[in-house]
């Protein structure tokens, strides 16, 4: 895992509620954890996404322990963007803030119930999507995750693009496509952020999911901070 400059990207979350962070991963690790995939004994449960009209395709919930390169990311990432997080919390007027260190932060989780990891792998084939949607999974979210992608565009895959779309108070919504390669990672909100105003900062909602792939296959990795209930 590449080092990264957290600091410069605060300026592009907080400006579109999304950075880009080219070769996060490089592509032997990306392989590894594709072929984490069929071990099945990694995994805490399978979701087929077309049975809860969440798209098509599937993915699985990793267990803990988590793969070392996942625990080192959510480690490594999340000082810097709670950081982030506090920032927006204070200029939305919220109260709470993050605690420095994502242990620290587990244990809130823990203690309103929230204890199953939640980083995952998504698999998709050819015809399948990921409709739009917000990762929240109890009363503690945590307000930036990661997604990496783990196949090479144009090689393994065609079409299959991330997606986000934000809504702005009384506007239409404004849609995003950012173009990863193999090992790029794009951090973004998980469903709002602050956005400056005239009459200062006002939420913006934000939604993610995945085009529609046209061939081949697509995996990615999803580092998603809070745990689930």
């Amino acid at each position: 895992m590449k080092r990264v400059d957290w600091r410069a990207l605060q300026g592009e979350l907080d400006a579109d509620g999304v950075a880009r962070v080219p070769a996060l991963l490089d592509a032997a690790s990306c392989e590894t954890l594709r072929r984490l995939y069929a071990d099945t004994g990694r995994f805490r449960s399978r979701v087929i996404m077309q049975r809860h009209h969440y798209g098509r395709g599937e993915y699985r919930y990793f267990d803990d322990p988590l793969p070392d390169v996942v625990q080192a990311l959510r480690e490594a990432a999340y000082p810097p963007l709670a950081v982030v997080a506090n920032a927006w919390a204070e200029a939305l007027g919220e109260s709470h803030r993050y605690p420095p260190t994502h242990a620290d932060y587990l244990e809130r989780c823990r203690a309103v119930g929230q204890t199953r990891p939640t980083p995952l792998l998504l698999r998709y084939g050819a015809g399948d999507y990921n409709c739009l949607h917000q990762d929240l999974y109890g009363e503690q979210v945590f307000p930036l995750q990661i997604v990496i992608l783990l196949s090479e565009p144009g090689r393994d895959f065609e079409g299959g693009e991330f997606v986000l779309v934000e809504q702005r108070p009384r506007m239409q919504s404004r849609v995003r496509v950012v173009r990863l390669q193999q090992g790029d990672a794009a951090v973004f909100a998980v469903n709002r952020w602050p956005v400056a105003g005239a009459r200062g900062a006002y939420r913006v909602a934000m939604r993610h999911g995945v085009s529609r792939i046209e061939s081949g296959e697509r995996f990615a990795l999803g580092v998603i901070f809070h745990d689930a209930a």
